[in-house]
């Protein structure tokens, strides 16, 4: 079976053994060599060889000659699996790192195989999903340099057709997320990131809306036309807020209203990010990147009885004599007046207003649920590392532990996260210390200094867009979910990991898996 689409690296083809022809080396993952039995037991014999004279094989990995038609095979290990920080993880490092070496060894058409593992029961989606990863070429390597375009031109994988469909949906979602959270602050400036999420969903079942009129941006979305302020005198930086829709067939049963964090360069604004640290900044529209990369999950999977409206809010937070500073007092969307503590603390700003109009129009929507997703604080890292996002939840959404879904979602799919808390502390922190103000936006240090800086944000943003008004004591409770993926979004240097759509699609979309 083939499977060809313009939003993944290569073409992914399902084989069914090892013995396919067409390819010209294999990737093997495993932890044991003894579980190469019946189909894979031709495997065994080389590699059991090699190991008998060179250890490190069974370690390190390696690459040897195998009697079948692919000619060569590239071991890649994934190490053990059986103890308590072992998670399933382990398949996608093992494929990354096995078709990086089976570039270096000259492969251009690899046939990945698993071997037989049932301890982790998406072992392999995960896995080809890591081999996809590696496979990545950066969007403006493919547009500059078009001999680099694509690293492979096929990818076998020895598994069933409905795993190789799924990945490639899959993928297609992380490959637009790359795109656009990877790209440099000009390639992926406003006004481009709108053509670009246009042509990808030019024809599709994913409506596109953007609002780029700068009345119309000052009126509806007062707090993100602060930040959007300075930049707007660029005429490439001005800032959109792009809405997209997905409508699934059938009567709705649920709806889904995600709003990201679309920075696309910060440099902190008045309140400047200095000493070194502004490098990187390009990758805080990973929240809006998400967002986008989820929706075209959606376009591909289109499953039934699901409603989703993403926002992406694109903005820069430049510097210069037009940029809002600390101690302005802004009246936010839901009436809110807001008093600015620090211009670093932008991605909050220009999530809340839209993250209001979302909660104005899930008081008609069916079941809905509210979500903001940002690379947002460096607290979260702090917290957590550079590996795990953060979720957490207000009260109605505590109610139906949607957070803890989203974590055991993303568990089984290597899209790993960590349930953080909204505490009284939080709201407190928020709370207006004058008369001249009712909510704090943020203080004067960076989140890394501040105690719970990666929870107090999600008050803020409940309290500025009026949610407060709509928790567990209310008469119209809206489920509210608060996603910092400022851990979770990848390495920089490096490539973004499109997090956290494989445990949103998981969580959301479970009928798929």
């Amino acid at each position: 079976m083939k499977l060809t689409t313009k939003s993944v690296p290569c073409e992914v083809r399902a084989e069914a053994s090892v013995a396919a022809t067409d390819y010209d080396g294999i990737v093997l993952v495993t932890d044991s060599l003894e579980k190469l039995q019946g189909q894979f037991s031709p495997l065994l014999a080389p590699l059991k060889e090699q190991a008998s004279f060179d250890e490190s094989l069974l370690k390190d990995g390696g690459c040897v000659r195998v009697e079948l038609p692919a000619g060569r095979l590239v071991f890649a290990p994934t190490g053990p699996l059986e103890r308590d920080q072992d998670d399933v993880r382990r398949f996608a490092d093992a494929a990354a790192e096995g078709i990086k070496r089976a570039l270096k060894v000259g492969m251009r058409r690899p046939l990945l195989v698993r071997g037989p593992d049932q301890a982790f029961p998406q072992a392999d989606l995960v896995t080809l999903l890591g081999a996809l990863r590696a496979l990545y070429v950066p969007l403006e390597i493919r547009e500059d340099v078009p001999k680099k375009a694509t690293k492979t031109s096929v990818l076998g994988f020895v598994g069933s057709s409905k795993i190789v469909q799924l990945a490639v949906a899959l993928e297609s979602g992380r490959f637009v997320a790359r795109d656009i959270g990877g790209s440099d602050p000009e390639r992926m400036a406003a006004p481009r990131v709108e053509d670009y999420v246009k042509k990808v969903f030019e024809g599709s079942r994913v409506t596109v809306n953007v609002v780029s009129d700068d009345a119309t941006l000052c009126r509806e979305f007062p707090l993100f036309s602060a930040v959007n302020r300075c930049a707007k005198g660029v005429a490439r930086h001005r800032g959109r807020v792009i809405h997209l829709t997905y409508v699934g067939s059938g009567p709705i049963e649920h709806t889904l209203m995600l709003v990201g964090k679309g920075v696309t360069y910060d440099t902190g604004g008045a309140d400047i990010k200095a000493g070194g640290v502004m490098a990187g900044m390009h990758r805080d529209k990973c929240g809006s990147a998400a967002v986008a990369g989820f929706m075209q999950i959606l376009n591909k999977l289109q499953p039934p009885n699901l409603k989703v409206i993403g926002s992406m809010t694109m903005v820069r937070n430049s510097v210069g004599s037009e940029c809002y500073v600390a101690d302005e007092i802004i009246t936010s969307r839901a009436g809110v007046r807001i008093r600015i503590g620090n211009t670093d603390a932008e991605g909050r700003m220009a999530m809340a207003d839209v993250l209001c109009l979302m909660k104005e129009k899930a008081v008609k929507e069916v079941n809905p649920h509210l979500m903001t997703i940002a690379t947002l604080t460096g607290h979260c890292c702090l917290a957590y590392g550079n590996s795990y996002s953060a979720v957490m939840d207000n009260g109605p959404a505590s109610q139906a532990s949607i957070a803890r879904t989203i974590q055991a979602a993303g568990e089984e799919v290597a899209d790993p996260l960590e349930v953080s808390t909204i505490r009284r502390e939080d709201y407190e922190f928020h709370v207006g210390k004058s008369e001249y103000e009712d909510v704090l936006q943020s203080n004067n240090k960076p989140s890394t200094q501040t105690p719970r800086g990666h929870q107090s944000p999600s008050a803020f943003l409940v309290l500025a867009s009026g949610l407060d008004k709509h928790g567990k004591d209310s008469k119209q409770p809206i489920k509210y979910t608060h996603l910092d993926i400022a851990g979770g979004s990848g390495p920089f240097p490096g490539i973004p990991t499109g997090a956290p759509i494989l445990a949103l699609a998981k969580a959301f979309i479970p009928s798929v898996f």
